[in-house]
Formats: structure tokens, C-alpha cells, sequence
């Protein structure tokens, strides 16, 4: 009866804390979406266990309860061998390792396979286990060699977090080893002895830690990310606001006004536009909507062709809009193209804007038939670029990649995966 209370209160405290370690993963702000989608996925497995095995031991003095207990210990094997592929799966996401060409997933993958093929053939025979009439879980003398592959398993996940040490930061290390080392002791133990609550109550508190150093290595870098974004913002400041272009702005409206005043107002009204778009980017934290983007872009270029008229030509293809990118992207780039594209060409410049989809991504393409682009020069239209790559790269895991135009000129691709629109 004591036994019998030990085993409930343990059980009834394990779906406790996975219930509030699901709530936690779900609620952390700091935590990317990738980190919270496999925690709650984790600890949802882990509830699943944990469920099953009160299951289990409420069935298991009941004589009449066979069929039921039968049908619990068949979950309870599905159940345990689903957790064995979250620990591979954490340890190559985090190495940024692809799961399909990765040896260690294939290796655990096979061994699944031998697990579940050992697990079949045990329901028609008495090798592995049985539950007898009277509802008795007998083990068979083949029950340690069907838990074998788990352990292998583990083994291969740890030996796999040790090779890559070197790709993992300090803490995700630490917290990776401290939930596989307990949770391949615990599963050698319940080979040879009945332990299944100890083995879920292990997983589940070695689960938490890890959970625990991640989320501190998550909080760290988030606010690290903080402060480049706010360092980073205070140069977009200085990068966007260019004294010569608003001073040429103004002077030209001040013209129009005599020449041709209804021109002039749609300038002034799409320079107003563009400042207040300006000063919206530099004041956000976020992504924003591409189409906040393009409208600023737009702004900005009708202010340009006031002045250029059909010295510029801008072209935009952009059937796919419901994206996000961090702000201040799309319009520097075209600004980019316009500094370097009028000052350097006698004939009208001609700026194409499109977007596509990939399979898995976004792409944004913005090409010029100006001079090209020298990647060596370090002047300020450069290090606009390298601060749009940057943020692109923090906010977004996006890219930027800059390439001659065929027949001259310069191509710009924005590469936004899908996983951060979402």
C-alpha cells in the first residue's frame, strides 16, 4: 500500500510539472518558435508517459483490469520509444544539420525500426512480455534485448553532442549531456529492473534542466540581439536622414511651386509620406509587413523621379506581398541603386523590383543597369548593406546577396525563409 502511494504521488506530481512545463514553453517570450514548438512537443510526450504509467499502476491490482493493462503497456512501449528522437533532433537543429542527410538520424531511424519490428513480433508471443489473466506483467527473456536499441540510441546521441561541442554554445552543451546521461542510465536500469516510473520521472527532471539552460542561452542572446538592434537603429538614424537629399527635396518643391504647383504638392505629399515612413522603421522593434515597405519604397521613388523625371525608370513585379522583412530593407536598397546608378551613367537608369516564392522562401530581387557594385569601397551606401545583412540575419535568419547584373549593373537578392513568416 505505501508502494502504492509512492508511485501515485509521484505520477500525479510528473503530470503537474509537464502540464506547467507546456504552459512555459508556450509563454516564454524569449524563446524562438522553432525552441518552443519542440518543448511543449517534449513535455506533451513526457505527459503522455506520465499518464500512461498511472494508468498502469491504477490497473494494476485490479485482476479483472488484464485486457486493459495489456492495452496500457502497448502504449507505454509507443509512448517511450517516441521520446528517443527528440534529443537527435535538438542536437542537429541546433548544429543547423539537416535531419534527411544526417548519419546520426538515419542510424537512430534504424534502430527505431528495429525496436518496433522486436515490438510487434512481442504482442503474438511471450518473449518480450505478457500479462497473464490475472493481470501479472511478466517480463520475457528477450525483454532487455528489446530495450536494447533505446539505449544505443542514447549512446549515439551523446557520443553525437561530444563531436560537436565545438558547433554548441557552452550552456546548450551542459544542458543537452545533463538529459541524455541520466536518461541512459535510467533505461539500462529498467533492462534488468521495473522501473518504468523512475524512468519517466528521470527524463521529465533532467527535461526541465535542459529546458531550464536553454532558456537561459535563449535570454542571453535575445538580449544581446536587443542591444545590437538598438545600436543599429541609432545608425539607420544617421544612414537614412541625408542632409543633400532632403536639401535638394525642398529646393526643388520650392521651384515647382512657381512651374507647375499640383506637381508640387504630390511631391510634397509623397515626401511627407516617406519621412513618416522613415521615422515609423526607425522606431520599431519588429518585423513589419512588406507591403509597409513597398509603399515606403514607392515614396521615396516618386520623390526621386520629381527630379530625374525619365532619366529613372523603376519597374515592379511584385505578385507576392504577404511576407515580413525588418524594416528599412527594401527602400535603402533601391536607395542604394539610385546613388550609385545616377552618378555614374549618362543613360536613364532602369530599377526592376520583384518578388517570387520558393519552395521555402521568399525572395526579393531588386536590379539596376548602373556602374556595379565594388565590394572593397567603404562608404556609406556599403555599410547601409552590411547593416541591412545584419539585421536580415538576427530578425529573421534572412540573407542578402549582392551579384553582377547580367549585361551590366547590380543584382540585390533579400532571401526571407518561410519559417519566419510563420
Amino acid at each position: 500500500m505505501t508502494e502504492q502511494i509512492v508511485s501515485y504521488s509521484i505520477l500525479g506530481a510528473l503530470v503537474i510539472m509537464m502540464v506547467l512545463g507546456i504552459v512555459f514553453s508556450a509563454m516564454m517570450p524569449v524563446t524562438d518558435r522553432w525552441s518552443k514548438r519542440y518543448f511543449v512537443t517534449l513535455f506533451s510526450l513526457l505527459l503522455i508517459c506520465s499518464v500512461i504509467c498511472f494508468l498502469a499502476t491504477l490497473f494494476w491490482e485490479d485482476p479483472r483490469m488484464a485486457t486493459a493493462e495489456r492495452i496500457v503497456y502497448f502504449f507505454e512501449g509507443l509512448s517511450l520509444s517516441s521520446l528517443m528522437f527528440m534529443p537527435t533532433i535538438i542536437l542537429l537543429h541546433s548544429c543547423g544539420e539537416s535531419l534527411k542527410s544526417s548519419l546520426l538520424f538515419k542510424a537512430v531511424a534504424a534502430l527505431l525500426a528495429v525496436y518496433y519490428i522486436m515490438f510487434i513480433v512481442g504482442q503474438f508471443a511471450d518473449a518480450v512480455y505478457c500479462v497473464t489473466p490475472d493481470n501479472q506483467y511478466i517480463r520475457g527473456p528477450l525483454f532487455a534485448l528489446w530495450l536494447s536499441p533505446l539505449v544505443v540510441i542514447m549512446i549515439l546521441n551523446i557520443a553525437g553532442v561530444i563531436k560537436r561541442r565545438q558547433k554548441l554554445s557552452k550552456r546548450y552543451f551542459i544542458g543537452l549531456l545533463v538529459y541524455m546521461i541520466p536518461m541512459t542510465v535510467s533505461l539500462l536500469f529498467h533492462m534488468f529492473l521495473e522501473a518504468e516510473i523512475y524512468v519517466v520521472l528521470c527524463m521529465a527532471l533532467f527535461a526541465f534542466v535542459m529546458f531550464g539552460l536553454i532558456l537561459a542561452d535563449n535570454m542571453e542572446r535575445f538580449m544581446q540581439q536587443q542591444r545590437e538592434i538598438a545600436n543599429q537603429r541609432a545608425e539607420l538614424m544617421v544612414l537614412q536622414m541625408r542632409p543633400h537629399f532632403i536639401s535638394n527635396t525642398m529646393m526643388g518643391i520650392y521651384y515647382l511651386c512657381d512651374q507647375d504647383p499640383q506637381k508640387a504638392k504630390q511631391v510634397t505629399l509623397d515626401f511627407t509620406t516617406y519621412l513618416r515612413k522613415n521615422f515609423t522603421a526607425i522606431a520599431s522593434e519588429d518585423t513589419v509587413p512588406f507591403t509597409a515597405e513597398l509603399e515606403h519604397t514607392r515614396a521615396y521613388l516618386a520623390v526621386e523621379q520629381a527630379q530625374f523625371e525619365d532619366d529613372l525608370i523603376v519597374n515592379f513585379d511584385t505578385p507576392h506581398t504577404m511576407f515580413r522583412v525588418p524594416p528599412l530593407t527594401l527602400q535603402p536598397i533601391v536607395e542604394n541603386a539610385v546613388k550609385h546608378g545616377m552618378s555614374t551613367t549618362k543613360e536613364p537608369l532602369h530599377i526592376s523590383v520583384v518578388t517570387r516564392k520558393t519552395d521555402n522562401a521568399i525572395e526579393i530581387i531588386v536590379e539596376d543597369n548602373g556602374a556595379g557594385y565594388a565590394p572593397a569601397d567603404d562608404n556609406e551606401p556599403h555599410i547601409a548593406l552590411s547593416n541591412i545583412r545584419r539585421r536580415l540575419d538576427m530578425m529573421c535568419k534572412g540573407k542578402l546577396e549582392i551579384t553582377p547584373r547580367e549585361g551590366g549593373g547590380t543584382s540585390v537578392k533579400v532571401t526571407i525563409p518561410d519559417q519566419a513568416n510563420e
